[in-house]
C-alpha cells in the first residue's frame, strides 16, 4: 500500500471518512437478582428470523441487536441506541439487559440454560440444530459470552480511486479482495491493542466456567472473582474460541476457502461460521458464505474483538466506533512485515494482553522479538496521529483519549471496572448499571418517539402488535 503522502494525492479526507458502518450487540436478559432469565424470547419482538433488528444469538435469553448499514458512524450509533431503548422498554418490569460480556449468575446445570428456539421452517430447524451442536461441543455457559461486532466496508468509489491509481495486474474484484485481506492480516497482528484499549471483562461470578475463574486473583465481597492483571476474559484463553486454534490463509479468497473447507473435512468445524476468528470476511449471501465469497468476493469485514462497554448504555461509545474506523484506515496503510508466523504470534499476543496486560513483567512479541506493550502501543498511536493530521479527520481528542489509556492504565475500562468491583462487587455493580440504563432508555425512548417520525417507523418495524401511529 502507498505511503500517506501518496495516498493524499489519491484520496480526499471525505473519501477516508466515508464508509458503510453497522453494529451487532449481544446481551443476555437478567432478572432483578442478576440471575439469567430463563423465559422465552419476548413475543413482542416477533419471529427471530424475520425481525430485522432484534433476534437471539445462542440462547433464548441472549438478545442480539442488529443495525442496518449506514454511511456515517453517528447514524449507526444513534440507531443502535434507539433499538436498545426499544428493547429495554419492552422487557418485563423485572428484566434487564446485562452490562457485561461475561455472563451473570448462571444455573448450576448447563441444561437449564435455554437454547434459542426457532420455527419449524428449514432455516429455523438448521439454526436450532447448529446451536445444539455448539452446546455439546463447547458447553452452554461459554456460549453466553457476549460482545460487540463492528461491521465496515469502504465505499466503492474509494476503492475505485485506489484501483485506478494502483499499478497491479489485479482485476477490480481481486483488488477489492486484497484491500480487505490486508486489513484482516494487519488486524490479526495488532488486535491486541483493541483488547487493551476496549477490554472490559475482568470478573466472573462463581457460577461461570472454571477456565475463567482460574485466571482471577481476587474475590469480591460476595461470590464473584476478578483479576487485577486482565483486560478481557472474553478474549482470554477461557473465552469464546475454537477448541483448536485454526490459522486459515488470508493471502487470497480462494486459499481462505480451501483452508476452511479442509477444517470442515477434518472435523475441526461443523460449518464455516464456526470459525471464530477475531475478524471475519463477510459475503454477499450469508446463507452460503463460502460459495458467495468465491462468486462475489469480500463485501465487508466484521471486527469481533470488542467487549461490551459497561460504562455506556449502548455497550459501545461513539468515540470507540470512531477510533476503530481510523484504526482500520491505519491497518490499510501500514506496511506488512515478512515474518512467517505472524498469525501464531498475533494469537499469543491476544491472550497475553487479555490475561496479563497490567503485569509489569509481561512482554509482547513482534516479529519474534520481545517488546513492551507501552512501547509498541505508543508507536501505533503516533502513526495513527500522522494519518489523522494528514487527512484532517478531526479525531484528535479521540486519539488523545486512547493515548491516555496507554500512558496510565487507570484510564482503561478494565481498571475502572476493577475499582467498581472492589467497591461494590461484580454482580451488584453491574445490576445497578443495568437498572440505570433501563431507566435511561425508557426516558429517552419517549422523547425519540415524540419528536422523530423515523423513530416511530423503526419502532413499528421492531415490535409486533404494538404499532405507534
Amino acid at each position: 500500500m502507498k505511503s500517506i503522502k501518496a495516498m493524499q494525492k489519491i484520496l480526499t479526507p471525505q473519501d477516508i471518512q466515508r464508509g458503510n458502518f453497522g453494529l451487532e450487540k449481544e446481551g443476555v436478559r437478567i432478572n432483578d437478582d442478576a440471575t439469567l432469565t430463563q423465559t422465552p424470547h419476548p413475543k413482542q419482538f416477533g419471529d427471530k428470523l424475520e425481525n430485522p433488528y432484534i433476534t437471539t444469538d445462542f440462547s433464548e435469553s441472549q438478545i442480539e441487536i442488529v443495525t442496518p448499514t449506514f454511511e456515517t458512524i453517528n447514524k449507526t450509533y444513534n440507531f443502535l441506541s434507539l433499538i436498545i431503548d426499544i428493547v429495554n422498554e419492552n422487557l418485563m418490569p423485572n428484566e434487564y439487559i446485562w452490562t457485561q460480556s461475561i455472563p451473570p449468575i448462571l444455573p448450576e446445570d448447563d441444561s437449564d440454560i435455554p437454547i434459542a428456539k426457532y420455527n419449524n421452517q428449514k432455516d429455523g430447524q438448521h439454526a436450532e440444530k447448529y446451536r445444539m451442536n455448539l452446546a455439546n461441543k463447547y458447553g452452554t455457559k461459554k456460549q453466553l459470552i457476549s460482545g460487540i461486532h463492528y461491521n465496515f466496508s469502504l465505499k466503492d468509489e474509494t476503492i475505485q480511486k485506489l484501483y485506478d491509481n494502483y499499478d497491479s495486474n489485479y482485476t477490480y474484484r481481486e483488488f477489492k479482495d486484497q484491500i480487505y485481506l490486508k486489513i484482516v492480516r494487519n488486524y490479526l497482528r495488532y488486535r491486541w491493542l483493541i483488547i487493551y484499549l476496549m477490554g472490559a471483562s475482568i470478573a466472573a461470578d462463581e457460577t461461570f466456567i472454571d477456565e475463567c475463574l482460574k485466571l482471577t486473583n481476587h474475590k469480591d465481597n460476595k461470590n464473584a472473582y476478578y483479576s487485577t492483571n486482565a483486560t478481557s476474559f472474553r478474549n482470554a484463553s477461557c473465552g469464546y474460541k475454537n477448541i483448536k486454534e485454526l490459522f486459515p490463509r488470508f493471502d487470497s479468497v480462494d486459499h481462505f476457502i480451501d483452508d476452511v473447507n479442509q477444517f470442515i473435512k477434518d472435523g475441526e468445524l461443523s460449518e464455516a461460521k464456526e470459525l471464530y476468528t477475531q475478524i471475519r470476511l463477510k459475503a454477499k449471501d450469508p446463507t452460503d458464505m463460502m460459495k458467495s465469497l468465491k462468486k462475489d468476493g469480500i463485501q465487508y469485514i466484521e471486527l469481533r474483538t470488542v467487549d461490551i462497554n459497561p460504562f455506556d448504555k449502548n455497550g459501545i461509545s461513539i468515540n470507540e466506533m470512531k477510533f476503530l474506523h481510523i484504526f482500520i484506515i491505519y491497518l490499510l496503510m501500514k506496511e506488512e512485515t515478512d515474518y512467517v508466523k505472524w498469525q501464531e504470534e498475533g494469537f499469543i499476543n491476544e491472550e497475553k494482553v487479555a490475561e496479563e496486560a497490567f503485569n509489569p513483567e509481561m512482554r509482547l512479541t513482534r516479529d519474534n522479538k520481545e517488546i513492551k506493550l507501552t512501547t509498541w502501543a505508543n508507536e501505533i498511536i503516533y502513526e495513527i496521529t500522522k494519518i489523522n493530521d494528514a487527512f484532517n479527520l478531526d479525531y484528535d481528542d479521540i486519539i488523545a483519549n486512547m493515548h491516555a489509556k496507554i500512558e496510565n492504565p487507570e484510564n482503561t475500562y478494565a481498571k475502572k471496572l476493577m475499582h467498581l468491583v472492589e467497591d461494590e462487587g461484580f454482580i451488584e455493580s453491574q445490576l445497578k448499571l443495568a437498572q440505570k440504563y433501563k431507566k435511561q432508555s425508557q426516558k429517552s425512548l419517549k422523547t425519540k418517539l415524540k419528536n422523530s417520525p423515523d423513530a416511530r417507523k423503526y419502532y413499528n418495524m421492531a415490535i409486533v402488535d404494538d404499532n405507534i401511529l
